[in-house]
């Protein structure tokens, strides 16, 4: 609570310096009109209108105080009101601005926040506005809807403006990162901080003060849809990850929420769209595995926003456990923030999960559980009207009400809403907003999130021994795989053609065909079994192959769409979708050098392509410099540095099969025993944490410091690694343990720490690393976290298959 205020007491000093000023400035704020100047006093507004300064207009005030000195003056109306969501224009709001109807309007009493208004999203032409760009007239625009809350309601609650952000701000033209997966395999927990600054500060500066970012769900099934939205299957990784999101964002005074809690991406068959429930995770796998990056992002980052999930566990709906809302979350964690549902979250206590009889119930249900704002593409008052009857009738008593809209005061007063409302300076967005700083950094993370799955010496191409290339397949000159629901949209996006085209210049001729489409009319059928290609199809192939018989180099560039992964696209099938293994399979017996680029979103099964292409590059959705990071890649212009964060199976027969694993649970099957031949396909096609380079690497001289430590001791894991061959090039260094004998059955190997690191030629560097006593725990058998007296191994290695080093901890 000390370090908490101590932020808060910082924040304010900062706010209480740039006042709203005068009247002049204040005018240069909105679109139109002129503010009510008899309200603002530099130092503080007067909210209510009163002419003095209660305690919550206080910028001295502890935010405690400034948030039951509110609460005191609300009436039932209001603090309902601070629950809800009202989705922007062409989602649910009617209005771009204000109009004399907001004055009547359910909104009259307050708003808990907006979400993603006048954001101009590509995939919702309903919702274009003129309000997008330039950045300079959304941020006055935001102004004038927030002057709305400010001077037209009784107690002057500002709007929290939320939106979403996962790879990027979710706006026009704002600056575009690659999947969170793709941001997952930089391993790079410094970039993905900056990440979360750029993305906070270009929220801040067109108005948004709440983002909806990091998912925190571990991708441990290929088939979900969701898993191009994730960083990665292992909790340690992510967290480290997560956390430095967290960080980003909220250091730029935007909260960040976090998605989706909890035990949501693990749903039955991996099965997405209306279904997205019945995990089957044992207690000990959802503390220790599934809901570990929540639980790291509230203790250790301070986040300050959760969105709770759509799914059940253990046959209790997320959106209507007390336990999860409330007794783990605030109970045993601290969380601070507020809650805010998944769309239709709610609604799925009726309409899903069958456990309430109408949405009234359905209410009640979340509000008990510990919900703060209910968010879905419905009217506010679907939700508000129930939430009053409810609260008149004595079924949710006022105290709960009080508990949740204290919640959503607390946060808002966190990011200054209270004391400095708007944007400050609208002009300055339009320097702002995807500069050539932010691009530099987007590009960064596009070049660093290439993993070079397989080179048997193909690569890097030595442009000056070919003349002709051809660059073909359904992703080659795709630009729409890289622009996602929860990012930016209308943006530029470099295509592997043109990333080819422009680093080769005229020095090589660059052709292109299609190939074939992402997918056919037989689609979905022949993920079952396989069916010939339509006929279309087989011409598109045939002219991609033909062309290839006179070319040097074929680059086929394969994978995902829109279509075939991301929200409600779960699959059965993790083989190149449609007709793209056709056309690998033919542009391969022309004998002509060939390199698979994947750009997609999700594991792929790719095991003909492993066995017969020389070289494949895993590239997810890079985003708008996807090309250009390609062509550096295939050519030598960037060596590739990037790990899975995500284990390939052989097989869908296999799942689930990924990291961290239990004990003997992914063992290989017999092959002598007893009919000398095995039933099953053994082992990954590529392992967590693979990834090659165009160099090697050298690992030596491990040490553990101390050799014996006690159950609260740290210890200090030191190795050297060298970069022994004759190129500059990117090394992921991973740390593992192994806990020998244990009360209860662990895990073979986790994760417990990594370093990405640049050397060039013969340079070394040694790496520490600390084991915390949290490093070392598990949950008995009474399901207490504990430190176990015994014997540790630890591993160094550039994977969690390709183990370099090792050693032994005693723990006494």
């Amino acid at each position: 609570m000390t370090r908490f205020r101590k932020t808060v007491s910082l924040l304010t000093l900062a706010l209480l310096l740039t006042g709203l000023g005068s009247a002049r400035a204040a005018q240069e704020l909105f679109l139109s009109g002129s503010a009510n100047n008899s309200m603002y006093h530099g130092a503080w507004i007067d909210l209510n209108k009163n002419g003095r300064m209660d305690t919550y207009e206080d910028p001295a005030a502890d935010i405690d105080a400034r948030v039951e000195n509110l609460l005191t003056q609300m009436t039932l109306e209001e603090k309902t009101m601070q629950m809800v969501t009202l989705y922007g224009y062409g989602r649910v709001a009617q209005d771009e601005l204000p109009t004399e109807k907001w004055k009547s309007a359910l909104w009259k009493d307050g708003i808990g926040n907006i979400d993603e208004h006048l954001n101009g999203l590509a995939y919702h032409p309903q919702a274009a506005t003129e309000y997008a760009w330039p950045p300079s007239r959304h941020a006055r625009a935001i102004n004038q809807v927030q002057r709305f809350f400010i001077e037209d309601t009784r107690l002057g609650i500002p709007a929290d403006f939320t939106n979403e952000g996962i790879h990027g701000l979710c706006h026009k033209k704002a600056t575009s990162f690659p999947a969170q997966i793709g941001q997952g395999s930089t391993w790079d927990p410094e970039l993905v901080y900056e990440i979360g600054r750029v993305t906070g500060r270009e929220a801040r500066a067109l108005g948004y003060t709440n983002i909806y970012s990091p998912i925190l769900d571990l991708a441990r099934d290929p088939r979900w849809g969701r898993v191009v939205e994730c960083y990665g299957e292992d909790p340690h990784h992510v967290s480290v990850l997560g956390n430095q999101m967290v960080r980003g964002l909220q250091e730029q005074r935007v909260v960040s929420t976090g998605k989706h809690f909890a035990v949501y991406s693990v749903p039955k068959g991996g099965r997405d769209g209306n279904v997205r429930t019945d995990p089957h995770a044992t207690p000990r796998e959802v503390h220790e595995i599934l809901i570990a990056p929540f639980r790291s992002a509230v203790t250790k980052a301070g986040i300050m926003g959760l969105m709770s999930s759509y799914n059940d566990y253990d046959a209790v709906p997320i959106t209507a456990s007390r336990y999860f809302l409330s007794d783990l979350l605030r109970g045993e964690w601290n969380f601070r923030g507020y809650v805010v549902s998944d769309s239709w979250a709610v609604g799925g206590l009726q309409g899903r999960h069958h456990i309430a009889q109408d949405f009234k119930e359905s209410t009640y249900l979340s509000v008990m559980a510990g919900l703060n704002v209910h968010t879905d593409f419905i009217p506010p008052e679907t939700f508000v009207i129930p939430l009053r009857e409810l609260a008149a009738e004595g079924r949710i008593p006022m105290s709960v009400i009080d508990d949740r809209v204290r919640d959503i005061l607390r946060v808002k007063f966190w990011i200054g809403l209270f004391d400095n409302p708007y944007v400050r300076d609208p002009d300055a967005a339009d320097s702002l907003i995807s500069n050539e700083e932010f691009d530099r950094l987007s590009l960064r993370a596009s070049r660093e999130s290439l993993v070079l799955l397989k080179n048997t010496g193909l690569l890097p191409v030595d442009r000056t021994k070919i003349k002709t290339v051809l660059v073909t397949g359904p992703n080659a000159n795709e630009e729409n795989a890289m622009i996602s629901r929860y990012g930016p949209s209308e943006i530029h996006v470099i295509t592997v053609l043109e990333g080819v085209r422009n680093l080769l210049g005229d020095s090589v001729e660059v052709k292109y065909a299609q190939g074939c489409d992402h997918y056919d009319s037989n689609w979905p059928e022949n993920e079952l079994y396989y069916k010939k290609p339509a006929k279309e199809q087989r011409l598109k192939i045939q002219k991609a192959v033909d062309m290839a018989r006179d070319a040097d180099l074929i680059i086929a560039v394969v994978g995902d769409n829109v279509d075939t992964v991301g929200e409600s696209k779960s699959r059965t099938s993790l083989d190149l979708p449609g007709n793209q293994n056709d056309l690998v399979q033919q542009l391969y017996g022309t004998k002509k050098p060939m390199v698979v680029v994947l750009i997609n979103g999700r594991a792929m099964t790719i095991n003909w392509i492993d066995k017969f292409v020389p070289a494949v590059i895993e590239a997810w959705f890079p985003s708008e410099f996807a090309g250009q990071a390609v062509a550096e890649a295939i050519f030598g212009d960037i060596n590739p540095g990037g790990k899975l964060p995500v284990t390939f199976p052989r097989s869908v027969g296999q799942l689930p099969y990924n990291f961290p694993h239990k004990t003997s649970s992914q063992l290989d099957q017999p092959v002598n025993w007893p009919e000398r031949f095995t039933t099953r396909v053994n082992g990954a096609l590529y392992p967590f944490g693979h990834g090659l380079s165009y160099t090697t690497f050298e690992y030596s001289g491990l040490n553990i410091t101390p050799g014996k430590a006690g159950p609260r001791d740290s210890v200090k894991v030191f190795f050297t690694v060298k970069n022994t061959g004759t190129r500059e090039g990117d090394e992921v260094a991973q740390l593992y343990i192994s806990d020998v004998t244990a009360s209860v059955v662990t895990y073979e190997k986790r994760l417990r720490g990594f370093k990405r690191i640049s050397l060039a030629p013969g340079a070394s560097q040694t790496l520490e690393f600390t084991l915390t006593p949290e490093d070392l725990s598990l949950f008995n058998m009474d399901m207490e976290q504990v430190v176990e007296p015994g014997l540790f191994k630890i591993f160094a290695g550039s994977s969690s298959e390709d183990i370099r080093l090792s050693g032994e901890l005693t723990i006494e």
